[in-house]
């Protein structure tokens, strides 16, 4: 068999080389390009990995169930008693199937929309009062908004301060993910986990509360949540902390995909108005869109993809091999971790001629018919792929069709987006928009 070619061994674990190149996300770009599909590479938490960013390649990996424990060891202080996240591999399918029940059902979808519509236009009104008044930061409101809807929709309770619970949750990742990804800095080292655990502690927590407060008010959709997990063997710990993983999951992957979008919209005027006057005509003089409307918005849904494809909310994903494998004759022996490098795959221009370019085009039928399956995870692949998926993107495309009915998006002059690694792929210095109102009727 032929070697897996990759980078030098240093001996440490990558930190290095992930840090010249300005994290794992961008590192992985680096490492495909230069040393083709299958890279042999250094990472915190193994001994080493396989990184494959070829679709089909793709495919022979994808029905591993098994996660890289070391690897995911960052996610152990939100995890006290394990969760849907880090279960090993035979806990982990009956639970699966008890969120999907929850969150993957077109029903459920339908009859949670106009809670989640109420939502969604009242971010359009604190907006469209803001017009004028200077640049909005996207990330922070969107994410804010997309843990309100999770909360409603899956635990029947909002949140008193969701922008609290936002920083929080970047305290807490920042610091852990840090651990692995950064040299530690002896100076700073007490107080940042100092401050770390106290965010932890306000985040179960309030979790806590938001499970009591949907118990004691009777709201039949917290008991249903908390009872398909308990059906699936959850300890009231497990609960806690599957919910608390369902709201992070949710609340990042959800903003950022919207914040990416308007980003490049704003930057790409002609396709923001084929996108605007799609809105127009299928809404007509309705300012929000119904359930069935969603499947009119094509062009919009486009975007929203070529968006994720450009920007994946999580940028990558991990499994541990529990055969030995043979891939483009490469021997992958059993135990070995498979680094899904999701960006990298989503910039492979075998797959996505002139990948950089921003064209929602590629999404049409027969341009998606013409790849491979793989070619196109934004929420992963397999038994570990993202359980609430089809929510988000019913979620990201009632936001996105509500803000562009109500608003105009031009960037704010002077202001640089940049990419980097926070968990999700995040805005280094957030996204800042000026924000124009459009007429609420045509």
């Amino acid at each position: 068999m032929s070697v897996i070619p990759g980078p030098p061994v240093r001996g440490d674990g990558g930190l290095h080389d992930i840090a010249t190149a300005g994290g794992l996300h961008a590192y992985q770009l680096r490492l495909h390009a230069e040393y083709g599909p299958v890279v042999r590479f250094e990472l915190p938490g193994t001994d080493s990995a396989v990184s494959i960013a070829d679709p089909v390649l793709l495919e022979a990996t994808a029905g591993v169930n098994k996660r890289p424990e070391e690897l995911f060891e960052f996610l152990a202080p939100l995890c006290e008693a394990g969760n849907l996240q880090t279960l090993p591999a035979d806990e982990h399918t009956p639970w699966r199937r008890a969120v999907l029940s929850l969150l993957a059902g077109r029903r459920s979808h339908e009859a949670h929309f106009p809670g989640l519509t109420a939502l969604a236009d009242r971010l359009a009104d604190r907006w469209a009062k803001q017009a004028g008044e200077g640049p909005v930061e996207l990330q922070k409101d969107l994410s804010a908004l997309s843990l309100r809807m999770i909360c409603q929709y899956a635990l029947g309770n909002g949140l008193h301060d969701p922008d609290k619970v936002v920083t929080a949750f970047e305290v807490v990742l920042t610091e852990y993910l840090g651990r692995q990804y950064q040299p530690a800095d002896p100076g700073t080292e007490e107080r940042r986990r100092k401050r770390a655990q106290e965010a932890l502690t306000y985040l179960r927590a309030t979790v806590n509360d938001v499970l009591a407060s949907g118990r004691q008010d009777g709201n039949t959709l917290a008991p249903a949540l908390v009872t398909a997990l308990v059906a699936a063997g959850m300890s009231p710990a497990r609960v806690r902390d599957t919910v608390l993983m369902i709201m992070l999951a949710a609340h990042h992957t959800t903003g950022v995909a919207v914040s990416w979008t308007l980003h490049l919209l704003s930057r790409h005027p002609a396709e923001a108005e084929r996108v605007t006057a799609e809105v127009d005509e299928v809404l007509s003089d309705r300012v929000a869109p119904e359930y069935a409307d969603l499947k009119r918005l094509t062009r919009l849904q486009m975007a929203l993809k070529e968006s994720m494809r450009l920007y994946p909310p999580g940028p990558y994903g991990a499994r541990e091999t529990t055969e030995d494998l043979v891939l483009a004759g490469y021997e992958i022996p059993t135990g070995t971790t498979i680094f899904y490098p999701f960006w990298a795959v989503h910039m492979n221009p075998r797959y996505w001629p002139d990948p950089e370019t921003f064209n929602p085009g590629r999404f049409t039928p027969g341009q998606v018919a013409g790849r491979p399956r793989y070619a196109y995870i934004p929420f992963g692949l397999g038994p570990r792929s993202c359980e609430g998926a089809s929510l988000a993107m019913v979620e990201a495309e009632l936001v996105l069709a509500i803000l562009l009915r109500r608003l105009r998006f031009q960037p704010a002059s002077g202001h640089d987006v940049v990419p980097v690694e926070r968990f999700v792929l995040w805005a280094a210095d957030g996204i800042h928009m000026n924000l124009t109102p459009r007429p609420a009727t045509r």
